[in-house]
């Protein structure tokens, strides 16, 4: 089984990522990136940051031994965002960046991305061939002397003066409630909004090392909901553990999700003539609701696998200029190469200043089919494409829908579940449809 998932590696801390593998993977990236020819002519550099998980400290070491046993010298940025790692390859010139976290997982589990000297996520093929050379015996070039790892006291400022340079108004007035999921957005997030000029209320921003993403954040947004109505917010952002998604909730406590997200933005960028070619790219689980809205804003939309890389790749190969997930998963390719949660959130926030709208009235252009998503856990995910039952159960589904909703069973990338996805005119035959197939999945490939 590939070790690379949709978003890195993977696992339970200690057990499945322990310090053997973080060191051999940070080796054979170095090798890896070496032989492609990043390292030419110039000595190395790493930007390598951590959400605020436990395990991220011995995850650290491990990897940062890694590199500098390899000849790169490493910036520590501490804990900061992943798309704050992606953003401080660029503005710092280094080679290569390293981001130590499992996203929107629990504590326990814990995660490896890397990134490439463009800032970008690698892709299948070096992955691949990192995967391939762990472990192996490699000797360092005998010009490369062993690296140095030194902590970046600047990297948060740095991060904070961009994102606020991407907006071009003030948000004076604006009041809103911001779930840091106990994450890597705590440090950052409220202080962003704040020196944007709204007025912030921060939840769940005391990370302790154990708390992260429990009962909260994006994944999580009761408490957001409730907040916003008790403090008669204008509305209210939830980051995931590693900030590179936001959520929204408007001021009447309702969920504002990334396709609804993406729909303001797309309009908003439209206007504004900044929506090249009049595209978006999205992944095949946006709502039905999204797709029509597009199509009546004249929007063309274009869908890809799950996974913002693969969204990325797309936008790349059109040079397209926004895209994302329903997850809130968002890329602005004028302001980054990545996804990142607290830019959305400003500019989601831009687009209710420059209309002088609500959130609420600005997700209106968005009507919802009713979805139910069922995660079936503990399952063989790899037999699921190859299961006769179940792909005769899916077609049944299809046909009882027809053209009013649809049905998408696909295979976690980061976790060994298969998800049902139905989308339909009613929630009761959503539900029905989704419940119905999930014991067809779990039956069938029960481990």
């Amino acid at each position: 089984m590939a070790l690379f998932g949709t978003d890195g590696v993977r696992g339970v801390a200690g057990v499945d990522l322990t310090e053997k593998l973080a060191l051999d993977l940070a080796v054979a990236a170095a090798e890896v990136l070496t032989e492609s020819g990043e390292f030419v002519g110039h000595r190395p550099v790493a930007i390598v940051g951590q959400d605020s998980r436990e395990s991220g400290a011995y995850l650290e070491a491990a990897i940062c031994k890694g590199l500098t046993d390899s000849g790169v010298d490493v910036r520590r940025v501490g804990i900061l965002p992943t798309p704050a790692v992606s953003f401080l390859i660029s503005e710092l010139n280094a080679d290569l960046g390293v981001m130590i976290s499992a996203s929107h997982n629990p504590a326990r589990d814990n995660g490896i991305k890397f990134f490439a000297r463009t800032g970008r996520k690698l892709d299948d093929a070096l992955e691949a061939k990192i995967e391939s050379l762990l472990g192996q015996p490699w000797q360092r070039p005998a010009d490369m002397e062993v690296g140095r790892a030194f902590e970046d006291k600047e990297a948060r400022e740095k991060y904070i003066s961009y994102l606020l340079s991407t907006i071009h108004t003030r948000f004076d007035g604006i009041k809103v409630v911001v779930d840091c999921a106990n994450g890597a957005a705590s440090h950052v997030a409220p202080r962003t909004y704040e020196k944007a000029g709204a007025t912030v209320v921060a939840i769940h921003h005391q990370p302790d090392g154990w708390n992260i993403n429990e009962n909260c954040g994006s994944t999580h947004l009761e408490d957001l909901q409730a907040r916003v109505i008790a403090e008669k917010a204008d509305f209210g952002i939830a980051h995931d553990g590693d900030a590179d998604r936001c959520l929204a909730v408007d001021a009447h406590g309702e969920i504002v999700d990334g396709d609804a997200i993406m729909t303001i933005l797309a309009r908003g960028f439209k206007e504004r003539g900044a929506l090249q070619s009049n595209t978006i790219v999205t992944t095949v689980m946006s709502n039905l609701g999204f797709i029509k809205a597009m199509k009546d804003a004249d929007i063309e939309v274009v869908t890809t696998a799950v996974g913002d890389r693969y969204v990325l790749e797309e936008m790349l190969k059109h040079d397209f200029s926004l895209g994302g997930e329903q997850s809130g998963h968002l890329i602005m390719r004028e302001f980054a190469g990545t996804g990142d949660g607290i830019l959305t959130a400003l500019q989601l926030a831009q687009e209710v200043r420059r209309t002088g709208k609500s959130l609420a009235d600005l997700a209106a252009a968005m009507k919802r089919f009713p979805q139910v998503l069922i995660n079936v856990p503990n399952v063989a995910k790899e037999k699921l494409a190859q299961s006769s039952k179940i792909a005769a159960a899916v077609k049944e589904a299809e046909a009882t829908l027809g053209d009013s909703g649809r049905v998408l069973l696909r295979a976690s990338g980061t976790e060994p579940l298969v998800r049902v996805m139905v989308e339909a005119a009613s929630d009761n035959l959503a539900q029905e449809i989704a419940t119905s197939l999930a014991t067809v999945v779990k039956a069938e490939l029960e481990i």
